[in-house]
């Protein structure tokens, strides 16, 4: 299913609030409860909406180390690497690009030392990884409202 302008206009009132009410997001994109909660509904089971979740703040979470690290792979052995990559729980994104790397990871670490560990013991021990390259974050920006 392509949304239209409506669905992208809820989709957007969840983003900044996934607590709100169905009334509430309605009243904001000018419909009413029923065809919000109709079209919620829709993409939810058309698999748009794949779920509901928390953001949090990853300092206060009490991650202070962030890195975005680019790997070079085997892409042959691309289906057992993303299911060793999903089972490392600093891993927070990953993503097959295309370029001069083929994976990219958005990595959340308790401090320096721990996503050192991430990188040299979990990142680079698996077998189709060629190489890796960390790229700390200093600072971030929250770009949903």
């Amino acid at each position: 299913m392509e949304p239209d302008g409506l669905d992208r206009a809820i989709l957007g009132e969840l983003r900044r609030d996934g607590r709100a009410s169905m009334s509430d997001v309605a009243a904001r994109v000018n419909t009413s409860r029923a065809n919000a909660y109709a079209r919620v509904k829709r993409m939810t089971d058309a698999g748009v909406i794949r779920g509901f979740t928390v953001r949090t703040d990853a300092v206060q979470e009490g991650l202070h180390s962030t890195a975005y690290v680019s790997m070079q792979v085997a892409q042959a052995d691309w289906q057992e690497l993303r299911a060793r990559i999903a089972a490392i729980p600093e891993v927070h994104h990953a993503a097959l690009i295309g370029g001069d790397f083929d994976v990219l990871l958005l990595v959340r670490a308790r401090d320096n030392r721990d996503l050192r560990r991430v990188v040299l013991e979990e990142l680079q021990a698996i077998p189709s990884v060629r190489s890796t390259r960390t790229f700390l974050v200093y600072e971030e920006l929250d770009t949903v409202e």
